[in-house]
């Protein structure tokens, strides 16, 4: 008997490709992180001194980033583990576990800052200093900075976690420009306006929560293998189809875990195709489909003979 064609291993090659993006991912979060670093430091100390307690919230946020961050630095990390005999599948939900994780944060976050907010609105004290304006002019236009360089990466790589990442730099940017309106109310509208300082720091929660909810729901499907967009199932549905010797697509099932894409396919052929040829041709999909689409680390292929073969028997 022949020996069976062996497959050429691309599995490895779709790990080292999961591997490479887990390292861009990385690279980015570390920016983030400095970035927070700095900028938290600076709005609670300007929150102090410059009696602002939209922008003391401001900088909590900011702290919390940073927390977020690290979560997501260490599950791009922990994720990209090769799978072993205990986990055969991977380290994947790693991932979107950790934007669960990054998400309750933001949630508790909006909680701890509605309710000091609402106790600062009624607390009698002096409006803020107007140095705190340039302060958050300079924190916008960072956060929204790091925003996009996160968001853009993450969506590129596939990266759940890191772009629910990324809206914690947008939220601190939104929250910022609320601070920024508020300060101003205050500053400029006069006695009895003082309160607009924290009325800044209750919507800024609002925005915040919203934010934590819809990252909490899309970590969420992603943990129980929700189905992805139609237009990935289509494409990888086309991709198999062109593989000669291919009939029709029955079924196409894909999960995602972390970075890595899992596709179990059904595809339709010629009845009196041979064990053989039909092991090869499986081999043949599989193979099209890691080096086509990027992010796919397995394909399982089920052979079917075709349906008109099925109506003649």
């Amino acid at each position: 008997m022949e020996p069976q064609p062996e497959p050429s291993h691309p599995p490895s090659i779709a790990v080292d490709k999961i591997r490479a993006s887990a390292l861009r991912g990385s690279r980015a979060t570390v920016w983030g992180i400095l970035a927070s670093s700095v900028l938290a430091s600076v709005k609670i100390i300007g929150g102090v001194l410059g009696n602002s307690y939209a922008l003391i919230a401001d900088g909590v946020e900011s702290m919390l980033d940073i927390m977020s961050s690290l979560v997501v630095l260490g599950s791009l990390k922990f994720s990209t583990q090769p799978p072993n005999e205990e986990y055969p599948y991977g380290f994947g939900k790693v991932e979107p576990l950790s934007a669960l994780v990054v998400a309750t944060a933001l949630l508790a976050a909006a909680v701890g800052i509605a309710i000091q907010s609402i106790r600062e609105i009624f607390t009698p004290h002096h409006a803020p200093e107007a140095f705190t304006l340039i302060i958050l002019i300079g924190v916008v236009v960072t956060k929204e900075l790091m925003f996009r360089l996160l968001f853009r990466t993450g969506e590129s790589i596939g990266s759940k976690a890191m772009q629910t990442d990324a809206w914690h730099h947008r939220s601190d940017s939104l929250t910022s420009i609320a601070a920024f309106i508020g300060i101003s109310i205050a500053l400029f509208a006069g006695e009895g306006f003082e309160a607009a300082d924290d009325w800044a720091a209750l919507v800024a929660a609002a925005v915040i929560a919203f934010n934590g909810i819809r990252l909490f729901r899309s970590a969420w499907r992603e943990v129980l293998d929700a189905a992805p967009p139609k237009e990935v199932s289509d494409n990888v549905r086309a991709v198999a189809g062109e593989v000669e010797g291919v009939a029709d697509i029955e079924k196409c099932k894909i999960r995602k875990s972390g970075l890595a894409i899992f596709v179990d396919i059904h595809v339709m052929v010629d009845g009196g195709m041979s064990v053989r040829d039909g092991h090869k041709l499986s081999h043949q999909v599989k193979d099209r489909l890691i080096h086509e689409i990027p992010g796919i680390q397995d394909v399982l292929v089920h052979i079917e003979p075709s349906k008109r073969e099925q109506s003649r028997a």
